[in-house]
């Protein structure tokens, strides 16, 4: 397929990584839980979050250039047939990232300790690890998904809000930057950077709306599980949630990539 070029493999890559992290993210408070130092779980999970929203700021430069490599022709199909791989790779990589899930768990357990340790040095924290035995427990925590992690979360404990919120959460961070960009093609030339710069709104609303309907919420459930108010399982329902609201949101995504990008350059043009 004369689409897929060198260059869209690298940002996929690159994509699928940052992808998989935010995923990830999430197990660090049921971690927290397990080695009750949550304060220090919630000061990792920051510093995840602040990881993929960075990378998702190094990606609209890299997507942006797919554009100016477009071949002569029909360059909208072009480059939404472009656009529509990386979106599925979004997907994939919310996928490793709950294959990975209880591994990252044990790791992160671990991580949480030993950064409560280093007195919450990170660059401590990563550098006591990089040696062959720091290596071989790492290895050692590799678990294979198996169904008794599921065991006793239900329908009732499962928040049906916060997983319809967080689906549309991240269908909006999943198509944020690429819409925006798509929109740059739709209107006038004299439009473009307004349809460019729309992306840091989209984002924006979307992570306004994490802050207030969701972090508050997951904060005081791992705080309520400390204290033996809350069953544990209702933690790993609020992880289960999470996670697979995620998946969701990307293939929601699919279908409101063309929609955005055609409200996108409404918007730009509008302003």
């Amino acid at each position: 397929m004369e689409y897929i070029t060198n260059k869209i493999v690298v940002v996929a890559i690159f994509i699928l990584i940052v992808t998989m992290i935010e995923t990830l993210a999430y197990s660090t408070r049921i971690s927290g839980a397990r080695v009750k130092l949550i304060a220090t779980a919630l000061s990792l999970f920051s510093t995840l979050v602040i990881v993929s929203r960075f990378s998702t700021m190094i990606q609209q430069p890299l997507t942006a250039k797919l554009i100016a490599e477009v071949p002569d022709g029909n360059k909208l199909n072009f480059i939404e047939d472009q656009y529509r791989i990386l979106i599925g790779v979004t997907s994939v990589g919310v996928l490793l990232g709950i294959l990975l899930f209880p591994t990252f768990i044990n790791i992160f357990s671990r991580a949480i300790i030993q950064l409560s340790n280093e007195r919450g040095s990170i660059i401590s924290t990563i550098g006591k690890q990089l040696n062959p035995t720091g290596m071989k427990k790492i290895i050692s925590c590799f678990r294979v998904p198996k169904l008794k992690f599921l065991q006793g979360i239900t329908f009732k404990t499962i928040p049906k809000r916060l997983f319809v919120v967080n689906v549309i959460v991240s269908a909006v961070f999943t198509i944020g930057v690429l819409s925006s960009l798509y929109a740059s093609m739709l209107v006038p030339e004299d439009y473009a950077q307004a349809a460019l710069m729309s992306s840091g709104v989209i984002n924006g609303i979307a992570t306004i709306l994490l802050t207030l309907f969701i972090d508050p919420k997951a904060s005081v459930l791992a705080d309520r599980v400390m204290k033996n108010q809350c069953d544990y399982v209702y933690l790993k329902s609020y992880s289960l949630t999470m996670i697979s609201s995620k998946f969701v949101g990307t293939i929601v995504a699919q279908l409101l990539f063309i929609p955005a990008a055609y409200y996108v350059a409404w918007f730009a043009e509008w302003i």
